[in-house]
């Protein structure tokens, strides 16, 4: 539902992604989820914003993590947090440089508590009825996403309330954080296969020298290396929200399930590695595809009415927000030292196509070689991770992808014939096949 809804209007995927992602979070605060829980996953949308949340037919999340001096290292925040009754009130003073969606009803914020770095609920509205003292100071300009309101905050003595352990922010937080990066990686996803459909349904009814540019040889390659990316970013993605579901605890359980529960702990392990890994490199594709989905357009690409502009515009954000490229591939490291079993879980799945494909095979055990190789590992971790995302794709487009798109992929990612730039697949591609596989139908 999220990549279908993406390809439409991606601008309002951040509230709605922070919004379903925060449940869990608050689930490490029982009598804060029974509050608020129903509120979050109601169906109806509410567009009065300022009334206080209980008067609502709904509500959304926002997020405010990030301070200016510290960026992705949260921990350097110097937000304040000072407990009013010992009843799990506090007051917030500080400064956010970045909220997400400020319109939102309700907010997770990362403050430093006498006992350290935690977690907090700030909602618009204190219990009587007032405005809470949350301040914007101004929206911000952005590149994209242009739809959806970000802002730099204060709060003057905010009301909040604590969720989870005093100085557990991070580790409470991050499950909201690890459910908005998988929607990273499905709005990715969403992305491709709009510029996708677009420059298919455009070459189809355009016409150069003679013959329409869907029929020219080099225009194949390009739209059918372009449908491959698309196919292969979402069937990952999808595996990976499978994973989420397999390796879903009991909403009364801890985060991670235990081995032999209901949880899939393999899927959780699997989860691990390869959430982080699709969302470094799904975002990391979207901007180039996106790019190159533009020039099928020629100079109608460049205009704003084609709507590729817009596209080509929003593509980098989903790289940006929650983790840069750098971040997730050091989560990827970190993640592997940590629990080794997430590893085997990793190469457990991709060996399922063991056999299928001689160039995943070799490319699997190149991997392999590649992680007991630990001299500079931090400096290779891209190279590292881009290889476990085209190792993982290979495998799953092999199992459940066209035939034609799985010999592709594996011949221009994996195997010795890769090129650099889109449309450059080796001779013998079935073009017309992935293409029309591909192509928008009314």
């Amino acid at each position: 539902m999220f990549i279908a809804f993406g390809q439409a209007e991606a601008g309002v995927g951040c509230p709605l992604s922070m919004t379903y992602s925060a449940v869990p979070a608050l689930r490490a605060q029982p009598e804060v989820a029974a509050e608020w829980e129903s509120r979050l996953t109601s169906t109806s949308y509410d567009g009065e914003q300022l009334r206080p949340a209980p008067d609502k037919a709904g509500a959304l999340c926002g997020m405010a993590m990030t301070e200016k001096q510290g960026g992705s290292d949260v921990r350097a925040n110097t937000t304040t947090a000072q407990p009013l009754n010992g009843g799990g009130e506090y007051e917030l003073t500080g400064h956010k440089w970045f909220c997400s969606a400020p319109m939102c009803d309700v907010f997770l914020v990362l403050a430093q508590a006498p006992g350290g770095l935690s977690c907090f609920l700030l909602p618009r509205f204190t219990p009587d009825g007032m405005r809470n003292r949350m301040h914007l100071q101004r929206l911000k300009d952005k590149l994209g996403n242009r739809s959806n309101a970000s802002s730099e905050v204060e709060f003057r003595g905010a009301w909040a309330r604590m969720i989870g352990e005093e100085g557990r922010g991070v580790p409470t937080i991050i499950e909201m954080v690890n459910h908005t990066r998988l929607d990273c990686s499905l709005g990715g996803a969403a992305g491709m296969r709009m510029g996708v459909a677009q420059a298919i349904h455009h070459c189809s009814e355009r016409a150069a020298f003679g013959k329409r540019l869907i029929d020219q040889p080099l225009m194949q390659n390009v739209l059918a290396d372009l449908a491959i990316e698309s196919e292969a970013a979402t069937v990952a993605a999808m595996r990976l929200a499978r994973a989420y579901d397999e390796a879903s605890p009991d909403p009364d359980a801890s985060s991670a399930p235990t081995p032999g529960a209901s949880g899939s702990a393999d899927a959780f392990e699997f989860r691990r590695l390869a959430n982080a890994t699709l969302k470094y490199w799904i975002t990391k594709r979207a901007p180039a595809h996106a790019a190159e989905a533009l020039e099928c357009f020629g100079g109608n690409g460049y205009v704003e009415e084609s709507g590729m502009p817009r596209l080509y515009r929003e593509s980098p954000l989903n790289s940006i927000w929650e983790g840069s490229g750098n971040v997730q591939c050091l989560d990827v490291l970190r993640g592997m030292a940590r629990n080794p079993a997430s590893v085997e879980a990793f190469f457990g799945e991709v060996a399922e196509a063991a056999g299928a494909d001689r160039r995943l095979d070799d490319a699997t055990a190149e991997l392999r070689e590649e992680l007991t190789d630990l001299d500079a590992i931090e400096s290779r971790a891209r190279r590292v991770v881009e290889w476990m995302a085209l190792v993982l794709q290979g495998s799953l487009l092999v199992r459940y992808g066209d035939q034609a798109v799985a010999d592709a992929f594996c011949a221009s990612r994996l195997g010795g014939d890769a090129g650099r730039a889109f449309g450059t697949l080796p001779p013998g591609t079935d073009f017309q096949r992935i293409i029309e596989r591909h192509a928008p139908r009314a």
